[in-house]
């Protein structure tokens, strides 16, 4: 191992595939999938699980893009790493930068929508409450280390497939004694919807997949990562991708069309019809099980990011450093669960309008990273996954930037200005790359 400074801190590899992919869709959270079903259902006049369909077909290139960097750059850091290696370290620090507005406030607005479903059911307790539990559990788990939070996380998704898996079975049971059929083609298209509309769910069903790409933040925990990593990746998109289809397949023939009395608690109306009071109960404990377990996922993320750029010196340099004892970037966590602490002023639209600018920045700029590793040498590499793949995979990834709503984009557009100026500090007015440090495994 060489460095341009003293020895880094190094991470410890106790994963494997199972545990980075259990991470993946933990981060996904496939559950949720209902908490927007109402929404994407009037988008889509009914047809929600075409809109995951596309989606998870879209997804699925800039997840073969991820995977082909994570293999020929396997250390933390994500789209940052992968950017500033293949295309340029200054684009490197402005696309990790931008990932920061998605990684960093992620968790504040999981712990804020587990708030909300908790203060809903039990409004004698103040919101404040729930969300510092939140924030004081995920902080714990992550700063003890990710075998710890991989254990709770099984635990977690262990429950969250159980209520999956219920409501499933009672929306079969429902469609039964209604004497409809399982197979119809119904829920993905009929005469009242269109490509439009169906186009238009799958943007917002997009959102649901953001996750896949946290899988490369643990790549120097992970054992044979260059093997190991993309193919968590491309089973974490698959895995998660299929539940979203199959859930939102079910519950559309359970509750076929897009009227609902309240769009943003449709499955909530359709778990008391299928299940009753009782299943309606158990339903929301397993959102607000989803949502914990995202938030440890989320928040570990966050901080193996602010570990690498601060490794590299891009970030203050105790970012990079590591707990003496638990061997985990114990100030990134802990950072990340103060700046949570904001949720207590915020309310779930105004947290959300902005997080997802940096993801598609993000999935754009690692297709363009593949394209530049093929054009700077394409022996061995063919056409078609090189080339063509990531190309469809930077048009859709645009064509998502570009139609996120004018919040996210100012958001976006004032944090990104706000990067330029701290890249233009830490570089001398762009004369020289920011720190970096090479690793050589």
């Amino acid at each position: 191992m060489t460095a341009t400074s003293t020895a880094p801190a190094a991470l410890r590899r106790r994963l494997g595939l199972p545990g980075v992919v259990l991470f993946g869709l933990a981060y996904m959270a496939p559950l949720i999938v209902l908490g927007t079903f109402g929404i994407v259902a009037a988008t889509t006049a009914g047809t929600v699980p075409s809109a995951y369909l596309l989606a998870l077909v879209a997804m699925l290139f800039t997840a073969a893009s991820y995977g082909k960097m994570a293999a020929a750059h396997p250390v933390a850091g994500s789209a940052y790493t992968y950017v500033r290696k293949a295309i340029d370290a200054r684009a490197g620090f402005l696309v990790g930068w931008a990932v920061l507005l998605d990684y960093f406030f992620l968790p504040m607005v999981i712990w804020l929508i587990g708030g909300a479903y908790l203060s809903a059911e039990f409004p004698g307790v103040p919101r404040w409450v729930w969300l510092i539990a939140f924030i004081v559990l995920t902080t714990l788990l992550n700063v003890l280390g990710i075998k710890v939070a991989e254990k709770a996380n099984f635990v977690l998704m262990a429950f969250q497939l159980l209520v999956i898996g219920f409501f499933v079975a009672l929306s079969i049971r429902h469609v039964l004694h209604a004497g409809e059929a399982l197979a119809s083609t119904q829920p993905f298209f009929h005469a009242g919807s269109t490509l439009g509309t169906i186009s238009g769910g799958a943007a917002l069903a997009t959102y649901s997949f953001l996750g896949f790409d946290a899988v490369t933040t643990l790549t120097e925990e992970t054992t044979e990562p260059q093997r190991t990593i993309p193919r968590a990746i491309l089973l974490t998109a698959l895995i998660g991708g299929g539940i979203f289809v199959a859930l939102a397949y079910f519950t559309q023939l359970a509750h076929p069309g897009s009227a609902f009395a309240d769009e943003s608690s449709a499955a909530f109306e359709i778990a008391t019809t299928i299940g009753g009071d009782l299943f309606a109960s158990v339903f929301l404990a397993g959102l607000v099980v989803a949502q914990f377990a995202s938030g440890i996922a989320a928040q570990a993320s966050a901080s193996r990011l602010m570990f690498a750029m601060g490794r590299d010196g891009v970030l203050p340099r105790v970012f990079g450093k590591l707990h003496p004892r638990f061997a985990t970037p114990a100030f990134g966590i802990l950072l990340t669960g103060a700046v949570g602490l904001a949720a207590l002023a915020l309310d779930v639209s105004t947290s959300t309008s902005f997080i997802n600018f940096g993801a598609f920045t993000a999935f754009t700029f690692v297709n363009l990273s593949v394209l530049a590793t093929w054009l700077r040498d394409r022996t061995g590499k063919r056409t078609l996954t090189w080339l063509v793949f990531p190309l469809i995979g930077v048009v859709v990834d645009l064509w998502l930037l570009v139609n996120l709503d004018g919040i996210a984009l100012v958001f976006g557009l004032v944090w990104l200005g706000i990067g330029i100026v701290v890249l233009a500090a830490i570089t001398r007015g762009f004369r020289r790359p920011p720190p970096e440090m090479t690793f050589d495994e």
